[in-house]
């Protein structure tokens, strides 16, 4: 028996809301109509998925199940929809998507020696949407940065990024040539996920502020809210006249990752792939502020890239 992908995404509506009608209307659809195909579902399934009564709607353990697992199918038929329109079109794209930081120059080039026909569009993502974005296909191939959500992904490590600690221009540690993680033990932090994704080893208060990207943290950062932390990079493309950047020698590092869908298999993506691999120490080497005062013949000699551009 085929899974009904309809009837699937009408679960979905229903699981995450737990309520018929509020579900109904976000799908535009009328309520018996959704019961209807509700109870179909659970008969192909042959499993009750939500239970009913005068208290609510709520998942059995074979409804959960099903959520947990109807992301990733419903995102890979979503990106199928977009790669069949994409090739219909008779064109020839691939979209790289990467987190802030990351230059992905030196990729692109060595890639389109090997398919000078290939359009390579580039976008960024963020924490919160770089697994969502491959999963659907939005991009093709992600440069992210972990943690990241791996299910119905193929993530392979790049490169590791020193941090550095993000301290308002008046902290008593601005300025300093380097610190240690204890020299900041205690302090709020202005953090972008939750408490167990911090590099510390023992947690830091949360400064109440949940931060999407770069930009976000300086500012927080900037008005006193707290420190965060970021990989190196961030001193080479980024700047802030009330933020000071600061190494954390014995903070863990952060790892830099390549990601595909896992049920993407394409000539042309292997081929990125390959040529990231064969960049990496060009891509890590772009967030190295040092590298970039010892002048541009040495970023001549890795490829010549420059900070931001692509």
């Amino acid at each position: 028996m085929d899974l009904d992908l309809r009837k699937l995404r009408y679960f979905v509506a229903v699981a995450e809301k737990l309520h018929f009608g509020r579900a109904a209307d976000e799908l535009h659809i009328a309520q018996p109509v959704l019961s209807r195909q509700i109870r179909a579902l659970e008969q192909d399934l042959g499993a009750a998925l939500l239970t009913r009564d005068s208290h609510g709607v709520a998942l059995t353990d074979a409804g959960r199940q099903l959520l947990t697992d109807a992301g990733p199918l419903l995102a890979s038929a979503h990106a199928v929809r977009r790669r069949v329109t994409v090739a219909a079109r008779g064109s020839r794209r691939l979209m790289v998507g990467f987190r802030a930081g990351i230059a992905v120059t030196a990729a692109v080039r060595q890639f389109a020696d090997r398919h000078p026909n290939v359009l390579v569009d580039v976008r960024r993502i963020e924490w919160d949407d770089q697994a969502a974005m491959l999963l659907d296909g939005r991009i093709d191939v992600g440069f992210v940065r972990l943690p990241i959500d791996e299910a119905g992904l193929r993530v392979t490590p790049l490169y590791a990024e020193p941090r550095v600690a993000v301290l308002p221009a008046g902290h008593r540690f601005a300025g300093r040539e380097q610190i240690t993680e204890a020299d900041l033990d205690g302090e709020p932090l202005v953090w972008h996920a939750d408490p167990s994704t911090q590099p510390t080893r023992r947690p830091h208060p949360n400064a109440g502020y949940l931060v999407r990207g770069v930009d976000e943290t300086l500012e927080h950062v900037a008005a006193g809210r707290g420190i965060s932390f970021l990989a190196r990079s961030a001193t080479v493309f980024y700047s802030h006249p009330e933020v000071s950047f600061v190494p954390v020698p014995d903070l863990a590092p952060e790892q830099v990752c390549l990601a595909v869908a896992a049920s993407r298999t394409s000539p042309v993506v292997e081929d990125f792939l390959t040529a990231a691999q064969a960049t990496a120490e060009v891509t890590a080497e772009c967030g190295n502020y040092e590298m970039w005062q010892l002048g541009n013949g040495v970023v001549s000699q890795l490829g010549g890239v420059v900070p931001g551009g692509i």
